[in-house]
């Protein structure tokens, strides 16, 4: 059954009240970064990473990247984004290096050729979170798919992502699995088109349920008052992947980079920084490596 565990864009909202003047400036501001970002190589001596928004919301990245830096010199320029959107500009060539949590498009991307590898590097599950009282009673779901459907039966607010994000196709995958229209489309859904971050803070404003990465929901938990009603279950792991685009569509120095950035990752130093973190502020791991000795975990 699902319960309370202690383990726990693009724009445009649709399909519920109609967003703040707030709510939204930072939302365009997004993704005219975004855009612009996707449009232009960096600078020599840089290293051009996409990623997902739930790694940057969450901390991670900014915990990880200094690390990278002083050891190798190289200056990551990140481009925080949706998987499905990172995917897509590593097909179009406006990428080094990848890590996102969509493996179904990330194995796509590899046989096309637009990527030459894939590699997991760590885990975590995503989690259903609502409000404490918890109106569809989420808590005593029999399965995830059971937990969307009975939110999607009651008046209750939904937030979805809407973005083709690693966890908006994960949201699509239930709604299947449930029987439910993949659009959503019921009382009281609403689409974000926004990053992970953003998504919680309009949920929590609206006293919602949200389906979210572990990671970012424990980082925004105290600001959006929400609770995870979930328990770690199969169909919501959750695993991080880092893709090298294919070198023939790179100059050989950014394959250099990008191969340096997938190694940084894959050392034992960066894999014990990736199962720490977290702990000193939520007491908690966020993140599972998937390349450390358990032997070696903290």
């Amino acid at each position: 059954m699902l319960r309370s565990s202690s383990r726990e864009r693009e724009a445009g909202v649709s399909s519920a009240p109609a967003m703040t003047r707030s709510q939204f400036l930072p939302l365009l501001l997004g993704a005219l970064v975004a855009l612009a970002c996707s449009d232009r190589r960096p600078e020599e001596g840089d290293l051009l990473l996409v990623t997902t928004t739930s790694v940057r919301d969450s901390g991670l990245l900014a915990a990880l990247l200094p690390a990278f830096q002083q050891r190798t010199g190289i200056r990551p320029q990140v481009v925080a984004v949706g998987s499905g959107a990172a995917l897509r500009m590593g097909i179009d060539g406006n990428a080094d290096v990848l890590l996102t949590h969509a493996p179904d498009g990330e194995r796509e991307l590899v046989a096309s050729g637009a990527a030459v590898s894939r590699t997991p590097i760590m885990e975590n599950y995503f989690v259903i979170a609502g409000p404490p009282e918890d109106p569809a009673q989420v808590r005593d779901a029999d399965s995830p798919a059971d937990a969307i459907r009975r939110i999607a039966e009651t008046p209750a607010p939904f937030v979805s992502r809407g973005d083709d994000s690693g966890t908006h196709r994960r949201e699509v995958a239930l709604l299947k699995e449930a029987d439910l229209d993949p659009a959503g489309g019921w009382t009281g859904f609403a689409s974000s088109g926004a990053g992970m971050g953003q998504t919680l803070q309009i949920a929590g404003e609206r006293r919602a349920y949200v389906l979210s990465d572990l990671g970012t929901f424990l980082a925004f938990r105290e600001r959006t008052g929400l609770v995870s009603l979930s328990e770690p279950t199969p169909s919501l792991r959750n695993v991080y992947s880092v893709l090298r685009v294919n070198p023939n569509r790179l100059e050989p120095a950014r394959a250099k980079r990008a191969e340096q950035f997938e190694a940084f990752l894959l050392e034992a130093d960066t894999q014990r920084r990736i199962a720490e973190f977290g702990r000193e502020r939520f007491g908690r791991q966020l993140f599972l490596p998937l390349h450390l000795d358990p032997r070696a975990r903290p």
